[in-house]
């Protein structure tokens, strides 16, 4: 898990369009796959163009199919590390945030995608 952006407030189309194009986008490489689920901030025109530019594609889950979700599972061992840390400010979250992200690692991401029956390789 590599694109990740710090921000005060909730997220919205706009903003979640930088994200891709700024922060995800750069690491795209011909062929990646970027999963979403149906947040409406994902099905917002547009977005499929700066991915589709570098050879990547959108792919949409299932409404609410949590079992279809690999990222439920990130969610959860991040949400286990957060808890541990106890982090009461916003510069402890932030290191507690970097030192989980370095913890997942891609056995783990695999490892995810296979219980969901996702096979990517």
């Amino acid at each position: 898990m590599e694109a990740v952006r710090e921000r005060d407030g909730a997220v919205n189309t706009a903003s979640f369009a930088v994200s891709l194009e700024q922060v995800l986008g750069p690491g795209l490489q011909p062929g990646d796959a970027v999963v979403l689920d149906n947040l409406r901030v994902h099905q917002a025109a547009g977005l499929a163009e700066p991915v589709a530019a570098r050879g990547a594609r959108l792919l949409y889950l299932p409404p609410y199919s949590p079992d279809f979700t690999p990222i439920e599972r990130a969610f959860s061992k991040l949400k286990t590390h957060l808890r541990t840390a106890a982090a009461r400010t916003r510069e402890a979250l932030a290191t507690a945030l970097q030192a989980v992200l370095a913890w997942i690692t891609a056995e783990d991401a695999q490892n995810w995608f296979d219980h969901c029956g996702c096979h990517v390789h």
